[in-house]
């Protein structure tokens, strides 16, 4: 099994269910090196890098996005366990940390999190050469 794909969190140390499903279904997705996820009002993108450690896939990352829309980052792991599950710890910098449980997202209603592909930031260039072009100067 591989830790790529999206995954529901289910559980959090520091925040109860409600709390974590606070924006929606609670999530970390992993595609290629790169990530994101949401769990209360925190959003990141990650910066994923995958090993092997005692036979079991493992990820560490770094992220950047924000809480409650301010700023934030910070770093993770998680590690694929026997059950099929994934657990791990996701540390906000200068704030909060929590370990986390996850398993395979498997959406089963419309307030299911969005699929859609992992968001890239645009660069000021690109932004505003898109802008132009679309505004015809």
């Amino acid at each position: 099994m591989t830790i790529q794909g999206k995954w529901r969190i289910t559980e959090m140390e520091r925040w109860d269910r409600e709390a974590i499903e606070l924006m929606g279904p609670a999530f970390i997705r992993f595609d290629g090196s790169r990530g994101d996820f949401r769990f209360i009002a925190v959003e990141g993108e990650m910066d994923c890098s995958f090993t092997v450690r005692n036979g079991r896939p493992r990820v560490a990352f770094t992220w950047i996005g924000n809480d409650e829309c301010d700023e934030a980052s910070g770093r993770g792991w998680a590690q694929l366990q026997s059950d099929g599950s994934l657990r791990g710890r996701i540390y906000i910098y200068d704030s909060d940390d929590s370990a986390f449980k996850a398993v395979p997202f498997a959406p089963t209603s419309a307030s299911a999190a969005p699929t859609s592909p992992v968001r890239r930031r645009a660069s000021p260039i690109t932004t505003a050469g898109r802008n132009r072009s679309r505004s015809g100067t």
